[in-house]
């Protein structure tokens, strides 16, 4: 049986860039879908969200992260009366998604800072990795 590696400093910026790219998709198909319409609240969008979990490596000490699963969240869609809508059902209803978004643009710009800092982190990596090389010769 093959022992698994200890994390490093780019396998952990890499999983926390992977999980901000989950987030980034799931705040994109909100955004995407605000104000969508459906004829049942059954069929009606609700906003996901990815649920993260922490991950501990014993052999480095590192820690990372993970999206465990992505989840609906949020309000319920809202129900607006439109009889004339197309999608309406029997009782002239129509079911809205309720996307906040302004939460959505907040929420992408985190996700696009979280990551452009994980970039950082691999390049500060990397610079220092060379400049110890370059310190051997």
């Amino acid at each position: 049986m093959k022992m698994a590696q200890p994390l490093t400093i780019f396998d952990v910026a890499g999983r926390a860039m992977s999980a901000q790219l989950v987030r980034m998709n799931t705040t994109a198909s909100n955004l995407a879908n605000a104000g969508a319409v459906a004829g049942s609240e059954k069929d009606a969008y609700r906003s996901m969200k990815p649920v993260f979990k922490t991950s501990y490596d014993k052999a480095s000490g590192l820690a990372t992260v993970d999206v465990k699963e992505v989840v609906t969240a949020g309000p319920a869609p809202t129900k607006r009366h439109d009889p004339n809508h197309p999608m309406a059902d029997a009782n002239g209803d129509v079911f809205e998604s309720a996307v906040d978004e302004t939460r959505e643009m907040v929420d992408m710009l985190e996700t696009a800072r979280n990551y452009k800092n994980n970039v950082e982190v691999l390049q500060t990596a990397k610079s220092l990795i060379l400049d110890t090389l370059r310190l051997g010769k």
